[in-house]
């Protein structure tokens, strides 16, 4: 048992002096700019996929009202037109910000660049805007949603 203990010793030993080697300042900066661009990016998505039940919900609440709707007399179909545009108008947005995130998924490479870390940091950093740009799109679809939704 002692001597199991001693190789890991050794074994633990020789890896940290194996980490704190590093070719270059510059490389072990762009590391870790880049380990956390790459954090960020994936707290994006984390944050953005949990949306996605919300958006399919709030999709099937206005869908419910457009079909109630349709079965309305026909006078009354003309006296909602306004509302029956403003929620075909909020489920287009919450299917466009729904398919950003597919989208968004599709495109990203996490393996990118893994090689050169400068460019990877600029990678990532342009998935970080964009991932961003998607969750924006994703709360304002679903505030719009809300808000119609509470008028009815």
């Amino acid at each position: 048992m002692k001597f199991v203990a001693q190789v890991f010793f050794i074994f633990l030993a020789i890896s940290c002096n194996n980490s704190n080697t590093s070719t270059g300042k510059d490389d072990k900066t762009s590391e870790s700019a880049s380990d956390s661009l790459m954090h960020e990016v994936l707290r994006q998505h984390d944050k953005g996929m949990a949306k996605m039940g919300k958006i399919s919900e709030a999709k099937n609440r206005i869908q419910h009202n457009l079909d109630s709707i349709s079965k309305l007399p026909t006078d009354l179909q003309q006296k909602s037109l306004q509302f029956r545009m403003q929620l075909d108008s909020v489920f287009n947005w919450l299917t466009f910000a729904a398919r950003g995130m597919e989208t968004w998924m599709d495109e990203f490479n996490m393996d990118s660049l893994k090689d050169n870390k400068q460019e990877q940091t600029k990678y990532l950093e342009s998935e970080r805007i964009k991932i961003s740009t998607v969750n924006e799109t994703m709360v304002s679809s679903l505030q719009k949603a809300d808000s119609l939704l509470r008028k009815q």
